[in-house]
C-alpha cells in the first residue's frame, strides 16, 4: 500500500475529521472568550479597581534606564489569561457534563430483548404442541 494512499485512509476517517472541526471550532471559541473578556469583562472590573488599563497592570521588578525598558510582572494580561482559560474550561466541562447525561440516560433505557434463532423458534413450538397433546 502506497503511503499516499495509507495517509489518505486515515485523513478521512470520522474521528479524524470530527477531531479537526472540533479543532477549528475551539480556536474560533477560544478568540470569543478572549474579546469578551478583555472588551467586555475587564474594563468595568479595571474601572471599579482605580480605572485604567487592565492590561498595563504590571509590578516593576526593576527600573528602565537609557533606552533598557524596566522588568516588570505584567499581573493585567496574566488576569485576563486566567479569566479566559476559567471560562473555557467551565464552558468545556458544562458541555461534557451534559454528553455524558445523554449517554448515561440511553444506558437506562433497556434494550429489548434479541429476537431468537429460528431453530430455537422450531424447538419452543415444537414444545408447545407436545405440551397441548
Amino acid at each position: 500500500m502506497s503511503m499516499v494512499k495509507e495517509f489518505k485512509e486515515f485523513a478521512m476517517k470520522g474521528n479524524v475529521m470530527d477531531m479537526a472541526v472540533g479543532i477549528i471550532i475551539g480556536g474560533a471559541f477560544g478568540k470569543i472568550i478572549a474579546s469578551f473578556v478583555s472588551d467586555v469583562l475587564m474594563p468595568p472590573i479595571g474601572l471599579l479597581l482605580g480605572g485604567g488599563d487592565y492590561k498595563k497592570w504590571a509590578l516593576t521588578l526593576k527600573e528602565g534606564y537609557e533606552g533598557v525598558a524596566p522588568v516588570t510582572l505584567n499581573i493585567g494580561a496574566f488576569l485576563g489569561n486566567v479569566i479566559d482559560f476559567l471560562i473555557i474550561a467551565f464552558a468545556i466541562f458544562m458541555i461534557v457534563k451534559g454528553m455524558n447525561s445523554m449517554k448515561k440516560k440511553q444506558e437506562e433505557v433497556p434494550a429489548a430483548p434479541p429476537e431468537p434463532p429460528a431453530d430455537v423458534k422450531l424447538l419452543s413450538e415444537i414444545r408447545d404442541l407436545l405440551k397441548k397433546q
